[in-house]
């Protein structure tokens, strides 16, 4: 059945004229614009009551929601969707409120000198970390070879050795930690410690006097030195009821070392006497000192068990920083930074020294010939420290010695000596009078140690 022209005509008049705003999903309704002609439309509306785009005249505008309490209708409809913007923004919402009260981090302020005492006590060698990183494995081995020993009822000795700043003697302090409370849970005697750093022993033979003093209080007669006290008191099988397992820790084994390595051998032989009651630790930065003297312990069957700590790899160092930074409660430096710092090696760390402390005379000795720097470095082996000058001719013996020893031919003496007239003129030597020229006294004008590090690449102060 068709529809006749007035229904619709009467339909398309229902259709809206203009776009139309949804408050809702904030968008606009494109509707299809009226199909009439426009002087019709304009004759049409001219007669009529225009229409508020908020009257609901037509389905599609039926479909908006209610007027809020806290917000009219708006001419257009998009303020409304910025009116809700501002709402959710706004210091009222929950989210705001949550921000507002949470404990505000402080921020770092490199002109605050109270921030930059705690940085610099944060990254201090001497400051102790809490949590000891990146050591778990080494602390390990050290601490099950004293259960075994404390199990066993045995003496025994370990070696501990790595470069310096490896986290060996802190290590060293958490397994005595470990280690007591050990022996509590599992209802052993606690093993008595004795510390003893090497460099603060008169002599290195003293070790034995503070050893037999920790483990043996009593007077020991029949016997003239500590260390013989100490190999009869370990050889008896009826012990006396006052000695107890005795952890001895000692550090910067290094010191021991001498000529014939007897005080080393003999300490590490107390551990292999029948009735020994001493667990060794030895601690020491020299990786190759086990090499030198493991050979003769080995023989003396008193070898000990080696752990060696390896230097932090940039992953370890980057860790280590985040955590001594973590106590400050603030970030000092940006995350690039501390990766950055954690790359740094020690080429790259003598070389920034270099340029920040080393005295133009450095670059002058530097590029200096050869025999005129072997010269300097014969000047400062003659004055040793303990002389202020010395002689044109024991300059020349010792100038000789060493161009024989890295095989450099000599200059012959004119030649020394206009080489030393060279050094006075720039201001590194001085020359006195004298009628021979072998008399002459001859002073070093610059520092001993500028000399020592011009040339401690060049293994001329080594000779």
């Amino acid at each position: 059945m068709a529809k006749s022209p007035a229904k619709r005509r009467c339909r398309k008049a229902m259709v809206p004229e203009e776009p139309v705003v949804d408050a809702v999903n904030a968008e606009v309704v494109r509707v299809q614009p009226d199909a009439t002609p426009p002087s019709r439309k304009r004759r049409r509306d001219r007669g009529s009551t225009p229409v508020s785009p908020a009257s609901p005249r037509s389905p599609v505008k039926s479909a908006t929601p209610p007027r809020r309490a806290n917000g009219g209708a708006d001419a257009n409809g998009a303020s409304k969707m910025a009116n809700s913007v501002v709402t959710c923004c706004s210091p009222k919402s929950p989210r705001k409120r949550l921000f507002a009260n949470s404990p505000q981090m402080p921020k770092w302020n490199p002109e605050d000198p109270r921030q930059i005492k705690a940085a610099k006590e944060a990254f201090h060698v001497s400051t102790a970390p809490a949590t000891l990183l990146c050591r778990g494995e080494e602390q390990m081995r050290i601490l099950e070879f004293c259960k075994t020993c404390i199990e066993q009822d045995r003496a025994g000795s370990l070696y501990v050795c790595g470069c310096p700043g490896t986290g060996k003697t802190l290590s060293m302090g958490r397994v005595k930690e470990f280690l007591t409370a050990w022996t509590k849970d599992v209802d052993f005697q606690s093993p008595d410690v004795l510390n003893i750093n090497c460099t603060s022993l008169t002599v290195t033979s003293e070790i034995f006097s503070k050893i037999l003093e920790k483990c043996h209080s009593r007077k020991i007669n029949g016997a003239s030195s500590p260390l013989q006290k100490l190999q009869n008191l370990f050889s008896q099988k009826k012990q006396p009821s006052c000695i107890r397992t005795t952890l001895v820790i000692v550090d910067e084994m290094d010191y021991l070392i001498t000529k014939d390595r007897a005080v080393l051998h003999d300490l590490f032989m107390l551990t292999t006497y029948p009735f020994s009651k001493i667990i060794l630790m030895g601690i020491a930065n020299a990786i190759d000192l086990a090499d030198r003297f493991l050979p003769r312990l080995e023989s003396l069957n008193c070898k000990p068990m080696v752990v060696t700590f390896c230097a932090y790899t940039k992953d370890q160092i980057l860790t280590i920083l985040q955590q001594r930074l973590m106590v400050l409660g603030y970030d000092v430096f940006e995350p690039l930074a501390l990766e950055f710092c954690a790359r740094v090696n020690f080429d790259h760390m003598d070389a920034a020294l270099s340029k920040a402390f080393k005295s133009p005379v450095v670059d002058t000795i530097q590029a200096l010939p050869q025999h005129q720097q072997i010269i300097l470095c014969a000047l400062v082996k003659l004055l040793g420290g303990r002389k202020s000058s010395t002689t044109m001719g024991d300059l020349n013996k010792m100038y000789s010695d060493i161009c024989r020893s890295v095989q450099f031919p000599a200059a012959c003496t004119t030649e020394f000596s206009n080489m030393c007239k060279v050094l006075s003129d720039q201001g590194l030597l001085k020359l006195g009078q004298s009628r021979e020229e072998k008399l002459r006294r001859v002073v070093l004008a610059i520092n001993c140690t500028d000399v020592t590090f011009s040339l401690k690449f060049c293994d001329l102060i080594n000779i």
